[in-house]
């Protein structure tokens, strides 16, 4: 790798998308990717392995979403930046990625010019949005950030974790087998992400998480 590269990770779900961003930056001089990931939970752990300077992150991927993933990535990654690149232009998602700090919200939309230049921009620790996004950006998203729907301060990272896999159609043997824990620790979580909810069955909770955006409209099951 040349020096002074920037080195970036993609994150999204859809290989296609990662394949034609992989291609895009492999044009630009100053920029590599150094690692893909297919969902949100990958995502944390390449990151952690690789240190990207920047991960171009997507939204609504399986295993763990994009929010629980910046969440961890700027927990335990501080010196990443996180760059949402997503479809997702609903005032929840921004208010959300943007209150746990993400360096840049850009849809999909953009053209490659511009995503190349927002890399570069906030390597440099300045900050890129569609303007679509950034009009909607000033007070008002942290003014009314208590009013969405989803809490995530209610719930641990563990809970949401588990949430999401469970409205994926997980059963508890599977979920602890992803998360490396013991069936009866999942069981334990479980329980008190429904008591916090207030939701007792399955079908409540894949409810919840497709309210709350952790989920696509079309539940991903398991092994489909």
């Amino acid at each position: 790798m040349a020096a002074g590269r920037i080195k970036v990770l993609l994150a999204d779900d859809h290989t296609v998308v990662r394949e034609g961003l992989r291609a895009l930056l492999a044009a630009e001089r100053d920029i590599e990717v150094v690692g893909e990931a297919a969902d949100g939970r990958e995502a944390v752990s390449l990151t952690q392995q690789l240190r990207p300077a920047v991960v171009i992150m997507d939204i609504l991927m399986p295993r763990l979403n994009g929010i629980e993933a910046t969440r961890q990535i700027r927990q335990l990654c501080p010196a990443t930046v996180v760059l949402v690149l997503t479809s997702r232009s609903e005032e929840r998602y921004i208010q959300q990625m943007t209150a746990l700090g993400v360096a840049g919200y850009l849809l999909k939309e953009i053209s490659a010019q511009a995503l190349c230049s927002a890399i570069r921009d906030v390597h440099t620790g300045k900050k890129a949005f569609s303007p679509s996004v950034a009009c909607r950006l000033p007070q008002q998203c942290a003014a009314h950030c208590g009013d969405c729907s989803y809490h995530p301060v209610c719930l641990t990272e563990r809970e949401v974790e588990i949430l999401q896999l469970v409205a994926e159609g997980r059963p508890n043997k599977q979920i602890a087998s992803e998360l490396g824990i013991s069936t009866r620790t999942v069981e334990k979580h479980r329980g008190s992400l429904t008591h916090k909810l207030k939701l007792y069955d399955t079908a409540s909770l894949t409810h919840y998480a497709l309210g709350a955006g952790l989920i696509e409209g079309r539940v991903r099951l398991a092994g489909a």
